[in-house]
């Protein structure tokens, strides 16, 4: 299993991820810097071409981990608050892992969405666990 770290940013996060590829002196990984307008029309409400210019997900390679990171979405979710702006993202070894841990985090928590089949090819589910800490449970066949 492997955690990394996840930044939300309100609209900068490509501006941010250039920053932290040139500092880190690496590069963009697997699909480079998908914006929300990359999501299938069956995915998402009508979106201004603000929106749809954010980033839905970007990561960069830091050694064995990766820092991952994604703009808001005004008016879903939660709003962006600086400070408290990130998720632990989870990656376990097995799809029924990914189902037992999720399971077990959102008891008493708010379910954000749940466990599904995303188009990007992951099984993914996010939540904000009773305590108050926001997590992303992601699976992947072909990463393990």
């Amino acid at each position: 299993m492997k955690l990394n770290p996840y930044l939300n940013f309100d609209g900068n996060c490509e501006e941010a991820f250039n920053h932290y590829k040139n500092v880190f002196r690496t590069g963009f990984a697997g699909n480079g810097v998908m914006k929300f307008s990359d999501v299938p029309g069956e995915g998402m409400p009508p979106m201004s071409d603000d929106i749809k210019n954010r980033v839905m997900h970007v990561s960069i390679q830091l050694g064995d981990q990766m820092l991952m990171g994604s703009d808001t979405m005004p008016g879903m979710g939660k709003p962006f608050s600086s400070g408290i702006n990130n998720y632990i993202s989870v990656h376990p070894d097995s799809r029924e892992e990914a189902d037992r841990i999720f399971a077990e985090l959102s008891e008493g928590g708010e379910v954000e969405m749940p466990m599904e089949d995303q188009f990007w090819g992951d099984y993914f589910g996010s939540l904000i666990d009773r305590f108050g800490t926001p997590w992303m449970i992601n699976f992947n066949e072909a990463y393990n």
